[in-house]
């Protein structure tokens, strides 16, 4: 299927329901993209009033105020069809303190922590050209590098299964291995490889 054109937007405050439009029906509809970024426990002592969804959209809110964007949506003309995020590795506690991602080595990378295409827009190419346009945008802002922990291997796998990418994904848009699966980890843990693209 041919890619549609896109249309690649860093998240700001007057972009959040667009950002809710693509969350709905996924992962993210209760998660805002937060889960990276913080402990259960963290995202349960978040301030505010409201749910406990509420109040994560009112932190990822408060990221998209900063100059540099927590994420970048995709658009097909008026319409949001897909999100994804990218910060400073340091930005995302959960993934650097988990024993699934650990450090390769000292670089200051940004990392690609999830991807969310919308159901009837997949299949497309969306999820290619979304990594690609945040690691554009994480270079643009200074990243030296730009990584992600996909799925490894060639198996396919439901979509809503694979919100952190897949090898081949990460492959079409440039990155290349840097680490294989890591060894004696849980059997029930998905296998993931990091990968990296840097600028040319």
């Amino acid at each position: 299927m041919t890619s549609p054109d896109l249309d690649f937007r860093p998240l700001t405050p007057a972009l959040m329901d667009s950002l809710q439009i693509i969350f709905k029906g996924t992962w993210g509809r209760s998660c805002w993209c937060m889960h990276p970024r913080m402990t259960d426990a963290q995202m349960r002592a978040l301030p505010g009033e409201g749910s406990a969804k509420d109040r994560k959209r009112a932190a990822m809110e408060k990221l998209a105020r900063r100059p540099v964007a927590p994420g970048v949506l995709a658009f097909q003309g008026d319409e949001p069809v897909g999100w994804i995020a990218v910060a400073p590795r340091g930005e995302y506690g959960r993934v650097d303190a988990s024993r699934a991602t650990p450090r390769v080595d000292e670089e200051p990378v940004w990392v690609i922590a999830c991807i969310a295409v919308r159901k009837e827009h997949r299949g497309s190419g969306i999820a290619v050209r979304l990594i690609q346009a945040a690691a554009a945008y994480a270079l643009e802002n200074g990243a030296p590098a730009v990584e992600a922990y996909p799925r490894a291997g060639e198996t396919r796998t439901g979509d809503d299964n694979a919100y952190f990418g897949t090898e081949p994904m990460f492959r079409q848009a440039g990155f290349e291995i840097v680490r294989p699966p890591l060894e004696n980890l849980p059997r029930n843990w998905t296998p993931r490889v990091t990968m990296r693209t840097r600028a040319q």
